[in-house]
């Protein structure tokens, strides 16, 4: 059969009627979908015995995902397609013409198909391998099997739910629903740790929760405890803060309409040029990685590293996890080794965070020659040059390289240092999660600023 056949005949959330929805449509959708995946997080595997996988917090919450509910596998295969089409189309073995609507739509439809592929895969392997398994006393009967069977039919029915939510958020709510559900998990997560008064599962004596642990352990006379929760707040801050900052950066380029004189804009481009996908598909790559090792591991082919409890101890997983150098120096237990660690987790975000950055700009419309149509195609030239899509992208090229090289290299540092400084929640989520939360801000803010309420209109800035 030919694959463009079976590419239509995919399941597809259709496009609004209307060219352009108001603010409240957008918000009602948006708001629906976040309230439909926290409900769907909520429902148990029905069968579920044992759950290897809820160890994997951090796993959790970077894929968006709730281990043991039939949203076990989150974005996970969404963002895995992804991966792999762009490794793809960088390396030369698959071309995607993304100038042409059809190029596009090619792409669109050959990741939907990789997201299902991906979405039955691991789904399997989550049941087969003992990640999400029925309970030990079944096993070796025929009940055990048909509750496998059970398990791995409602994964893949959680993922397909998934790909269409993420789909309904990008075509009628804001954003996509990639990034909205890892900001919906860090923000659940984060409050957790700070505000949360329930005793902390690793330590029942002291709360969960960084602002009721540090009054605590003031009040019972431990000042490196109360130390610890305060660095660990201020750690979570001046990440935020400078995150904020980075994502504020821009260069403006100068240009004018050719058939106006004496008018011109100054088109904006963004320091952090490839936003927070980049950092997302590290993210899922470096969780994958964790997964893969546990599972290698409990398979009794430990390639990839070994764990003592949820802590990786040796090899590749090791050393591209982060240690808590700022932790590690407040107990006064920083060691060389511990160091090193932290150098190598560092160096593997910000290759990684390179290498997917230019990847996501060839892939994604975002490359200087598509850019250059764009702007020809909205009657835009550079100011004293003949309106000549060459010129332009010249131009573009001396920006789009060096921001998109540089950003990424920022990006993957403050993702890094926020890891081993110990922020209260994940640190490379946490970023992705103030770039998301800035990047919707900035989308609602030039789409919408005059279709929303009045109030809301003043506190977004207008």
């Amino acid at each position: 059969m030919n694959i463009d056949v079976i590419l239509k005949n995919l399941p597809e959330v259709s496009h609004p009627t209307q060219k352009k929805l108001s603010f409240k449509e957008k918000l009602k959708w948006t708001g629906i979908i976040l309230v439909l995946f926290f409900i769907l997080g909520l429902v148990p595997l029905v069968g579920l015995g044992q759950n290897a996988l809820q160890r994997f917090e951090l796993l959790s919450t970077i894929l968006g995902a709730s281990f043991g509910s039939i949203l076990s596998l989150g974005i996970g295969p969404i963002v895995t397609a992804s991966i792999v089409l762009q490794l793809l189309n960088g390396s030369g073995l698959m071309q995607f013409d993304l100038s042409s609507k059809e190029g596009k739509q090619r792409f669109q439809g050959l990741q939907k198909l990789l997201t299902i592929f991906f979405v039955i895969f691991e789904s399997s392997i989550y049941v087969f391998m003992g990640g999400l398994a029925p309970a030990e006393e079944l096993a070796g009967t025929p009940l055990f099997f048909k509750i496998e069977l059970l398990l791995v039919f409602q994964l893949v029915l959680g993922g397909l739910i998934v790909m269409l939510m993420d789909e309904v958020t990008s075509k009628w709510g804001f954003g996509s629903g990639v990034s909205l559900f890892i900001a919906a998990n860090v923000s659940q997560s984060l409050f957790i740790r700070l505000l949360s008064p329930l005793p902390s599962p690793s330590n029942p004596s002291i709360a969960t929760g960084a602002l009721p642990a540090l009054f605590q352990s003031l009040g019972a006379g431990d000042p490196q405890t109360a130390f610890l929760q305060l660095a660990a707040i201020a750690a979570t801050v001046v990440v935020f803060v400078i995150a904020v900052y980075v994502q504020a950066m821009k260069v403006e380029i100068p240009l004018s309409f050719g058939r106006v004189r004496g008018h011109g804009i100054r088109w904006p481009l963004q320091f952090v040029y490839t936003s927070n996908m980049p950092v997302i598909l590290i993210s899922a790559l470096h969780a994958n990685i964790q997964l893969w090792a546990r599972l290698l591991e409990n398979w009794g082919f430990p390639i990839l590293g070994k764990f003592s409890g949820n802590a990786p101890v040796s090899g590749l997983v090791s050393w591209i996890s982060p240690p808590d150098l700022l932790g590690g120096a407040i107990r006064g237990g920083l060691t060389l080794s511990t160091i090193g660690q932290g150098l190598a987790y560092m160096a593997f975000l910000i290759i990684g965070a390179i290498i997917f950055s230019w990847f996501w700009v060839q892939t994604s419309g975002m490359d200087a020659k598509s850019k250059a149509k764009e702007m020809i195609e909205s009657g835009l030239q550079i100011p004293g040059f003949r309106r000549d899509e060459r010129v332009l992208q010249r131009l573009l090229e001396r920006y789009i390289g060096p921001l998109t090289i540089m950003g990424a290299i920022v990006v993957g540092f403050l993702s890094a240092l926020a890891d081993v400084s110990g922020t209260l929640t994940h640190g490379t989520s946490l970023l992705l999660t103030v770039m998301i939360v800035f990047r919707l801000y900035e989308d609602i803010s030039r789409q919408h600023l005059m279709d929303m309420n009045p109030m809301l209109r003043k506190f977004m800035g207008g």
